[in-house]
């Protein structure tokens, strides 16, 4: 039998490796609305799907009342989860690469070591176990903030929405991956950007600030033009809009999230020991806005990508070492 022809000489051929969207489900109606969401936008990307369930040990083995195969008997309810995430991503975008994959561990680090190897996590507003109540329990202050990879917490877009994209901006380089962010999913969705930049002018204490404020509004909007100048330039085909708000940033952003269809927020992207690691405006805004939230922050190594530590709830809790479930 001839071998085939091969040239020692020539370089290897390397399939390069594509980061999928991991997306998080529990079966529940939040979760369901997640996985739509982020095959939508898997497909929009041109990036693989990989969807997620979590089991989480009991915090303590007590070995005087073992419970037999106890997590045996959960992988037919497991797979059930994502069998019909599975289908659901496959029926909203045929011929959409998707794969499941089974965890056990809690969700917010079997998240966060999924962010290593992933381009985006996309979780549920709401849950009923596995990933639960991304935006008012625990599992978004576990994930957003603590990986490199942007966190989506998706959640219905408000009926009134318009085919906008509204970005936090307050004029400081760490507003950049989330302008960057905002405007790639305006261009790949042919929306425009809504660029939201909160002023409050000095409180005045003795001695007494005098200071028109129509002139430092324009003097804020003249600094913030001028910041954006760059990103504009690099973004011709994509419209934007700035709207300067005097007020908090959080009720700026909380108003825009009412009319737009994705809101996207920095982080402070400190390390996973930091209590601040997600910053109180991004906190907030998880907690109330009316859209789906992207949480981006700045790109670090990969080794930080899922988190490196326990953030401060998971400090000290006893834990069996996470890994993938049979």
């Amino acid at each position: 039998m001839t071998e085939p022809f091969s040239d020692p000489g020539a370089d290897p051929v390397v399939d390069p490796v594509v980061d999928p969207v991991v997306v998080g489900t529990d079966g529940s109606t939040g979760a369901t609305r997640a996985v739509e969401w982020a095959a939508d936008h898997a497909g929009l990307r041109g990036l693989p799907l990989r969807v997620v369930h979590a089991v989480e040990r009991l915090p303590y083995d007590v070995p005087r009342y073992p419970i037999p195969d106890s997590y045996d008997r959960l992988a037919p309810s497991v797979r059930q989860i994502l069998d019909h995430a599975e289908r659901i991503a496959r029926d909203r975008r045929p011929g959409l690469d998707v794969t499941t994959e089974p965890a056990e561990g809690r969700p917010g680090r079997v998240l966060r070591d999924q962010a290593a190897r992933a381009a985006e996590v996309v979780l549920g507003s709401h849950g009923a176990g596995g990933f639960p109540g991304m935006l008012l329990g625990s599992v978004g202050n576990h994930v957003a903030g603590h990986v490199a990879v942007p966190v989506v917490v998706v959640r219905p877009a408000p009926p009134e929405a318009v085919a906008e994209i509204a970005v936090g901006f307050d004029c400081s380089e760490a507003s950049g991956p989330a302008l960057a962010y905002a405007f790639e999913e305006a261009r790949l969705r042919g929306h425009r950007v809504r660029i939201v930049c909160a002023w409050e002018p000095p409180v005045p204490y003795a001695p007494v600030i005098a200071g028109d404020p129509d002139d430092m509004r324009r003097a804020a909007e003249d600094y913030a033009r001028t910041e954006l100048q760059p990103w504009q330039g690099g973004n011709t085909e994509v419209k934007t809009e700035l709207d300067m708000v005097r007020g908090h940033p959080v009720a700026a952003l909380i108003e825009a999230s009412s009319r737009a269809v994705m809101l996207v927020v920095g982080s402070h992207g400190r390390n996973a020991f930091t209590a601040a690691v997600l910053g109180s405006v991004s906190r907030a805004v998880l907690a109330h806005a009316h859209c789906p939230v992207a949480v981006v922050r700045g790109a670090r190594s990969r080794g930080e990508a899922a988190g490196g530590g326990e953030s401060p709830e998971e400090a000290g809790r006893p834990h069996s070492r996470d890994r993938p479930l049979q």
